[in-house]
């Protein structure tokens, strides 16, 4: 059957001569659509009228159908006959528009042309591109206006670029949803987009933990509006010693017990362990334990920046060839301010001045745009804000996805261009 009249009659059949078609159009619109140019523009016309946009749908070049996609005013018909399309960038053009014409359509619109957009939010759902997937999953991720089969249908999809943005923040999605996606196995990324959910129950929460995925448990616990059990915390505790990843998100952690404040102690290192002495939640006794602990650590492993100057120690490594991520990882996570500035300043191939700028601005996005200008890892980035520029865990910008930089190109370039770093 032809696609023009699976989803009802159009007032013009695929069949029809074009130049009948055109009949149906006044002078100007003629002369529009026998050039390139003017088609796509008369696609994009809201004034078009249905009958011209449905025969464009089913007769326009690639870029007609994508006008015709990203109208808002094209008739539902066309809309469902276009979810079809061989063109993915046709169907990508539908996917947003069909996304943002949700709220408040059953208001606006009669039943039928209600029902044929939802068909047409299904089938984009189910779409064999993930590309389109994704962007319909972006697009829709806050919405609760639209039908929860689509939402678990994306929550559910093997792909976690389609997946993630719906696992994140779709309000639609029950406990017992959440906890069937993690019964699944899904991959790292899916379950660390649940964990970065505000908020997240404590039985979703014991869900995440019992995974033993470290990415997502991580995320767990820098979100601070995870609700996390006393006993939850423990198990995270009891395997916190080989994991270190887990070792910072825990001592920024707001809602930590005394004892958990002082398992943490016994784990993590110096510069962490001076970061939880300095808490303001403190107990006395909890106060008095871990200023003892400090004062031990520092008398046993005395910094070596006492005894190397910082400028003598990157050049150093800079001759060896050790200048890189593992050396400001490891400077950072000891404290060594001055270090850190001067290894990021040649590796950067910046001013001293610039960086130090950079370190004192309190702002993370700089300092994230200027690792990654050196060519440096996320991780890096992480450490450096918890360790030398110590912000509060509201202000950290953790990675995306458990690695890759949260920021845009576009917007790291501007923060740098704002410190006078030329990219």
């Amino acid at each position: 059957m032809d696609r023009s009249t699976r989803y009802g009659q159009p007032s013009i059949q695929p069949g029809l001569d074009p130049r009948e078609a055109l009949d149906m159009l006044d002078i100007r619109t003629h002369r529009q659509l026998q050039s390139g140019d003017g088609t796509a523009e008369l696609a994009s016309r809201t004034d078009a009228g249905a009958d011209v946009l449905q025969f464009l749908a089913l007769h326009g070049s690639t870029a007609v159908r994508a006008a015709v996609a990203a109208n808002p005013v094209a008739p539902a018909l066309a809309n469902r006959l276009l979810v079809a399309d061989e063109n993915d960038e046709v169907r990508a053009e539908l996917a947003v528009k069909i996304a943002r014409l949700m709220p408040g359509l059953s208001q606006r619109e009669s039943s039928h042309i209600f029902a044929l957009t939802i068909e047409t939010l299904e089938c984009l759902a189910r779409d064999a591109a993930v590309r389109v997937r994704a962007i319909l999953a972006e697009e829709i991720k806050r919405l609760d206006c639209i039908p929860k089969n689509v939402a678990l249908a994306l929550a559910h999809d093997l792909n976690s670029l389609v997946a993630a943005p719906i696992l994140q923040y779709s309000p639609l999605l029950s406990d017992a949803d959440l906890m069937e996606v993690i019964a699944c196995g899904q991959v790292q990324e899916v379950l660390t987009a649940i964990a970065r959910r505000k908020p997240v129950s404590e039985i979703v929460s014991d869900r995440l933990v019992q995974s033993l995925d470290v990415s997502a448990v991580a995320a767990l616990l820098v979100n601070q509006d995870a609700k996390i059990r006393k006993d939850t915390m423990d198990r995270i505790l009891d395997q916190a010693e080989e994991i270190s990843a887990w070792h910072v998100p825990l001592a920024l952690r707001a809602d930590l017990s005394a004892r958990a404040i002082r398992r943490i102690g016994s784990l993590v290192g110096t510069s962490l362990l001076e970061r939880l002495a300095a808490r303001n939640d403190l107990s006395e006794p909890t106060r008095v334990y871990l200023n003892r602990e400090l004062r031990a650590r520092l008398a046993e492993a005395p910094d070596a920046c006492d005894t190397i100057a910082p400028a003598a120690m990157v050049a150093a490594a800079k001759q060896e060839g050790r200048l890189d991520g593992t050396f400001v990882e490891q400077a950072a996570q000891a404290g060594q301010r001055d270090v850190v500035l001067l290894a990021l300043a040649q590796l950067a191939n910046v001013t001293d001045q610039t960086v130090k700028k950079i370190l004192s601005s309190g702002n993370a996005k700089p300092l994230v745009a200027l690792v990654w200008y050196a060519h440096l890892s996320m991780r890096v980035a992480f450490k450096i804000q918890t360790f030398i520029m110590k912000l509060p865990a509201r202000d950290v910008l953790p990675a995306r996805g458990g690695v890759g930089f949260p920021l845009s190109k576009e917007e790291m370039r501007w923060h740098l261009n704002f410190f006078g770093i030329a990219v």
